[in-house]
């Protein structure tokens, strides 16, 4: 199996990522051709949340939503791959910051930051340019791969331009040890929570949504001020970050104000331009439990 990996890493992944930016999108736009219309890859689970997510909308824009969303898709996948390459230099003339000073702030209070935000635009960019944009040292936390090859180049990855990286089973232990460090924390707050009755139950996108609890519960256990991050699309391939001040004071918040508050600005962000969330994956697995925590 790891003889397999190799192969696809070395033979396929990586001369992929050395392609310049014109002939990545041209895969980019073959790879639609492919997904869109020839596989349907993940088509019924896309659509079902879009028409879920937007029942004032007709099937016409359901479909069109849905199709823009393929394009971006596309897009994604590519410009994932091309972090496996992409320089330092060409990560910052493509992934800019327009506000900082939001984060640099408490930098100079000499506190750390939870940084929250969702699957929207191109969040892997952001993985390998964040340290490059603020003063805090960048941890991203996330859910390790099943494929442990993948795991590590993943991690490597991620990591060559100084964003940190903690696994979800040991974000406990590093918060209860670094307290003195000069972090920011990237929780993605949009998955689905593997235990629905630990998250906050709320209406998003028209549904009832578990929405995952972490951000908020170590933002008060700590008293770090939380952020959002908003990705925009410039045009193909660049984009650009904006910070919005959730609270500097969190223990002075009401149980569940964080998470809603980040939520629903993820939500107009969506609402706005919906293709460019993350529509394939299964949100919406989970029923509202009859008793959560």
């Amino acid at each position: 199996m790891k003889a397999i990996n190799i192969i696809l890493y070395y033979l396929v992944i990586l001369p992929i990522s050395l392609l310049p930016f014109p002939l990545l999108y041209l895969l980019s736009d073959a790879l639609y051709v492919l997904f869109y219309y020839l596989l349907g890859y993940r088509k019924k689970i896309v659509l079902q949340n879009i028409r879920n997510s937007f029942p004032e909308k007709s099937a016409k824009e359901h479909n069109e939503i849905c199709k823009k969303f393929y394009k971006h898709f596309c897009d994604l996948v590519v410009e994932s791959i091309k972090i496996f390459s992409i320089s330092e230099k060409e990560i910052t003339k493509r992934f800019i910051c327009n506000n900082p000073e939001v984060v640099n702030k408490y930098y100079k209070e000499q506190r750390s930051v939870i940084f929250v935000g969702g699957h929207y635009n191109n969040w892997e960019y952001l993985a390998v340019a964040i340290d490059a944009l603020v003063k805090h040292k960048g941890v991203g936390i996330y859910k390790p791969l099943s494929n442990l090859y993948f795991n590590d180049k993943m991690i490597r990855t991620r990591s060559r331009y100084g964003l940190g990286l903690l696994s979800t089973k040991d974000v406990k232990h590093y918060f209860e040890k670094n307290t003195n460090l000069l972090n920011v924390y990237i929780f993605g707050i949009d998955q689905s929570p593997s235990n629905p009755t630990n998250a906050y139950w709320m209406k998003f996108l028209n549904q009832d949504t578990g929405v995952l609890f972490g951000a908020e519960k170590y933002a008060k256990e700590y008293n770090y001020p939380v952020v959002f991050g908003r990705i925009n699309k410039i045009k193909r391939g660049h984009f650009s970050l904006d910070f919005f001040d959730i609270t500097d004071s969190p223990n002075e918040t009401a149980y569940g104000e964080i998470t809603k508050k980040a939520t629903l600005i993820l939500e107009k962000d969506i609402q706005e331009i919906p293709e460019y969330w993350l529509w394939t994956h299964r949100r919406w697995k989970h029923k509202r439990p009859q008793d959560p925590k």
